[in-house]
């Protein structure tokens, strides 16, 4: 829930405090970031998050191999795509690559909602309450990829 939270309380905050400043998309790919940030870092466990890599740990359906090194890679991934999101010659890209990676993780939330994984100490959301947070994610990474006011500044700078 943490996630969700954090993407459209950070997005509305930003979209106000940044209205003269800079576009919404631009909100939205800080808003995008902080998400991938706190989850890319509950990844690697250390100190109060070690509990939360072992329930990831847990939540990768067991047809994969090593899900601790899946884990680790993805938190990897996520970290990296938050900072890279802020940096404006990489956003689209990252943002288009943070869409496909949820879609490839989205299996193991599916597999945790029908197996009853409990994640920090709480059960599992039902599957449909998890999809929709998905449809809310994956439409802030489009949204993030496909900003025209990018591509009108790599047209200039070229």
């Amino acid at each position: 829930m943490e996630p969700i939270v954090v993407l459209i309380t950070g997005f509305v905050a930003l979209v106000v405090v940044g209205r003269d400043r800079w576009s919404w998309i631009v909100s939205l790919r800080i808003a995008l970031a902080a998400m991938f940030l706190l989850t890319g870092v509950a990844h690697f466990g250390p100190g109060p998050l070690e509990g939360l890599r072992a329930d990831m740990i847990r939540m990768v359906p067991p047809v994969f191999p090593r899900p601790d090194v899946i884990v680790t890679l993805t938190g990897i991934a996520e970290v990296a795509g938050a900072i890279a999101l802020l940096v404006p010659r990489t956003a689209r890209l990252a943002a288009a690559c943070l869409t496909v990676l949820m879609l490839a993780m989205f299996p193991a939330n599916v597999y945790a909602a029908l197996n009853g994984i409990h994640f920090d100490g709480a059960a599992p959301e039902p599957l449909w309450i998890r999809t929709l947070e998905e449809l809310v994610f994956l439409a802030a990474g489009v949204g993030s990829a496909l900003d025209p006011s990018v591509r009108k500044a790599e047209a200039r700078a070229a």
